[in-house]
């Protein structure tokens, strides 16, 4: 048994421990609580740091990371045609691979123990296994001609047989009908049913922004034009986002909901019992807005924190996450005592696993629970630390965490990544000189 010893212990559903332990006896925790009532075992003494759950990121694009800073200043439209555009002239799988280890690696060393990622190459899953971590890999599935269908569902379904051999208890694989203005309602019923008989979960990407609702509920703008001058009928589909994913059956699989930052107080009410994804940097980077979240918290919803694709973001620092997503909600609403620095950090940690549905294996400090654990030295706070909870949102993000373990197992140790491949960094040079000459041949 390890026996962790802390300035602080935060199990996120009690309240924090000053001078705290915590007990890993195999691949879980045994013990959790004051130093003095800790059971016997070898010690480890991480000193002044605050111990908390490895942190859960609701959702990302791991297989995009190499695309950091390469989309900036583009309308979301222009951000999505130059994005699918450099990864068929660029991407391999193998460089998929690559991307998606540099971002596993960024994310470890921001504490991020668990990731559910919407992956196209599939690269994702074996990028989890290989690193160790803990996460759900959703293969998508695109479509958004009705007639491609039948032949979309039989590229996902060869795709998961694929992906199934290859997963594990803690690497688990779902789907993902990307978003309305890339699936068909047609394709949307076939893998709500497709899921529903294979018992597997779904995220999809809704609500995002304002193309996506024009296309939806007036079958116009950027994303209408370019599927008819693809010959595809595109016609109003639905009063909203959320709809569309009522009416053909999404919904009622209770899928991870990414963005949700156009939905009203109807389309939450029909969310009852989905996950969400709440993606505040990318959101604000991209020019979507601000979403509701206390409104879906209010409504009973399970909300993590995700930040979506490096593309997107640039960061993958989920404390970060945590910190934008008071500071919206609070700008926003312009009052200061909405969403403290408890409830963000428990959107990073017990919210995130709870939209994932994994809140009884993950999320918090627990006896029983998976020994995921992330610690973050305090002496970053540049001062006293008269409160770890806002330490952590308000002064830490973009720390690097001095420990993380996953099931017990160590991946960060002394502040250092335990296991590096030392080729990658040059692997991912060329990627990025390879973008680069691409893009000046445009």
């Amino acid at each position: 048994m390890i026996v962790y010893h802390a300035r602080w212990v935060l199990p996120i559903t009690a309240r924090p421990i000053e001078d705290g332990a915590v007990a890993v006896d195999g691949d879980r925790i045994a013990y959790v609580g004051p130093r003095a009532g800790a059971p016997s075992g070898e010690s480890r003494e991480l000193r002044n740091v605050a111990l908390l759950p490895g942190l859960v990121n609701a959702h990302t694009h791991l297989e995009l990371t190499a695309l950091r800073g390469f989309l900036e200043n583009l309308d979301f439209g222009r951000w999505i045609t130059r994005l699918q555009a450099v990864k068929k002239a660029v991407f391999d799988r193998d460089r998929f691979l690559d991307s998606a280890r540099l971002g596993i690696q960024e994310g470890i060393s921001h504490g991020i123990t668990t990731y559910a990622d919407t992956c196209d190459s599939g690269v994702a899953l074996d990028a989890m296994v290989e690193a160790g971590v803990r996460g759900v890999m959703y293969q998508e599935v695109f479509g958004p001609d009705p007639a491609v269908a039948a032949t979309s569902m039989a590229d996902l379904t060869a795709k998961i047989v694929a992906l199934r051999a290859r997963a594990t208890p803690a690497v688990r694989v779902g789907v993902s009908p990307h978003a309305p203005y890339t699936v068909s309602d047609a394709l949307f019923r076939a893998v709500a049913e497709y899921a529903e008989r294979n018992g597997l979960p779904i995220a999809v990407h809704i609500a995002e922004g304002e193309a996506e609702q024009e296309f939806v509920v007036s079958g116009a703008g950027v994303f209408a034009d370019a599927l008819r001058r693809r010959g595809i009928t595109v016609a109003p589909r639905a009063r909203s986002c959320v709809e569309v994913l009522k009416n053909t059956g999404v919904l009622a699989r209770k899928p991870l909901l990414i963005h949700c930052v156009r939905v009203d107080h109807a389309d939450i009410e029909a969310m009852a019992d989905c996950g969400v994804a709440h993606c505040p940097v990318s959101n604000a980077k991209l020019g979507h807005g601000v979403a509701p979240l206390l409104a879906m918290q209010d409504a009973g919803l399970a909300v993590g924190l995700g930040t979506d694709s490096m593309a997107s973001n640039n960061q993958m620092d989920l404390l970060g996450e945590a910190r934008a997503a008071v500071l919206a909600q609070r700008a926003s609403l312009r009052r200061h005592d909405v969403l403290n620095a408890g409830a963000a950090l428990a959107l990073a940690t017990i919210g995130g696993a709870r939209a994932l549905g994994l809140e009884n294996e993950i999320g918090s400090l627990e006896a029983g629970k998976f020994a995921d654990l992330a610690a973050f030295p305090l002496g970053g706070a540049r001062g006293p630390t008269h409160d770890p909870v806002a330490a952590l949102v308000f002064a830490l993000p973009g720390s690097q965490a001095s420990l993380v373990t996953v099931a017990g197992r160590e991946l960060v140790r002394d502040s250092q990544i335990v296991t590096q491949d030392a080729g990658l960094p040059a692997r991912i040079a060329d990627i990025a000189k390879r973008m680069r000459d691409w893009s000046a041949s445009e």
